[in-house]
């Protein structure tokens, strides 16, 4: 029987950048990307500090592998409406803080964005989506292409090759049902759980190095007061949700009050009895009243 591990996203922030520990990260990239990928080194960015202002609602880490292509991972828990315009902003920031001065342009390194959200972002059946640079004909709708000069000078075979490429999981939008060895990863991101049967690259070292028996006292405290914010957060998620159905609910019943008002109004009934038949207040009425004229 499998064994609940702990959570991806902790484990990211406090466990996986060491580097014993790369290969769980290496079988999730190669996994996703359907090539053998090398981490080389996790380098140094604002995500990487750990603050207070953190607030466990974001973690992300920063890694580069052997081809020299930079892999930003993040994980997002809480519902941000303006996501895509952060995972704009953190490629190009990162492009540009990867470029030294003096370098030429043809220096940039690839930026691969891996986006790990638990919420429901955007509207799509699909449960993981690739982003990638393209340049479309207007009249001939062919795909630009790179010529053998460009080909050899920048060991790249595709134009969508030099620009940052996005990937994006959609955790909670996928079904359980594990049909290949991506899919035996995203199972286990959103249920903390590796099957005997599973044989994804990195998750067998997952489930041996994730598992919460062997967190020390301070890693045990620490990752239940991050589970106790997850809840947290859900809680206000919820209660947010609920408040704005009951007032959408409370104007959609307002709205139908005042137009049966105003029918009462026009059908010539006194203020009295629209009183008694709405709860409107005889100021309200008279507004009413005022706007059928």
């Amino acid at each position: 029987m499998s064994k609940k591990l702990i959570r991806f996203d902790w484990a990211v922030k406090k466990l996986l950048r060491n580097k014993a520990n790369f290969v769980i990260l290496e079988g999730f990239l190669s996994e996703l990307l359907f090539e053998e990928i090398r981490i080389q080194e996790i380098l140094e960015s604002e995500g990487n500090r750990e603050t207070y202002e953190d607030k466990y609602n974001r973690v992300d880490i920063l890694t580069q592998n052997s081809k020299n292509e930079v892999f930003i991972i993040e994980i997002q828990s809480t519902y941000e409406i303006d996501y895509f315009h952060r995972m704009a902003y953190g490629t190009s920031k990162t492009l540009s803080e990867n470029l030294s001065l003096g370098q030429g342009y043809s220096e940039i390194k690839k930026i691969i964005s891996i986006n790990i959200v638990y919420f429901d972002l955007g509207q799509g059946k699909d449960y993981v989506y690739i982003g990638k640079t393209n340049f479309e004909g207007l009249h001939e709708k062919d795909l630009l292409q790179l010529s053998h000069k460009q080909k050899e000078a920048f060991l790249k075979e595709n134009v969508s090759d030099i620009f940052p490429e996005y990937y994006l999981i959609k955790v909670n939008q996928f079904d359980d049902v594990a049909r290949d060895t991506l899919d035996e990863w995203v199972y286990f991101l959103k249920n903390s759980e590796v099957k005997d049967e599973f044989r994804a690259k990195g998750l067998a070292e997952a489930k041996e190095v994730l598992d919460i028996m062997r967190l020390n006292k301070d890693q045990q405290y620490g990752y239940n007061r991050y589970l106790d914010y997850l809840h947290l957060k859900a809680s206000e998620t919820l209660s947010l949700k609920s408040e704005a159905e009951y007032k959408v609910r409370e104007d959609e019943k307002s709205k139908n009050v005042v137009e049966f008002a105003k029918n009462l109004i026009l059908l010539g009934s006194d203020d009295d009895f629209i009183i008694k038949a709405t709860s409107l207040t005889l100021e309200q009425i008279e507004t009413l009243r005022n706007e059928t004229e």
